[in-house]
């Protein structure tokens, strides 16, 4: 059980951290393959805003839980 809530934690902080980074301070080479998209037109920055946001909030999910299971289990 110990090493689901540190993999939670973990899990959660680093995909809290890609959405902080994608979305806030519009690092979207984090994203494989935008840079190239976006340069042909198949993919525009809202799509990377969007991309960042999803990463950031999931992040937060599973890092609450992470933190509810150590405080709670």
């Amino acid at each position: 059980m110990l090493v689901l809530k540190m993999v939670a934690v973990l899990l959660g902080l680093t995909f809290t951290l890609f959405g902080y980074f994608i979305y806030f301070r519009k690092k979207y080479n984090l994203i494989n393959g935008f840079e190239s998209d976006f340069k042909e037109g198949r993919k525009n920055e809202d799509y990377a805003r969007r991309v960042g946001m999803v990463e950031f909030v999931v992040g937060i999910a599973i890092l609450i839980a992470g933190i509810a299971l150590i405080i709670f289990a």
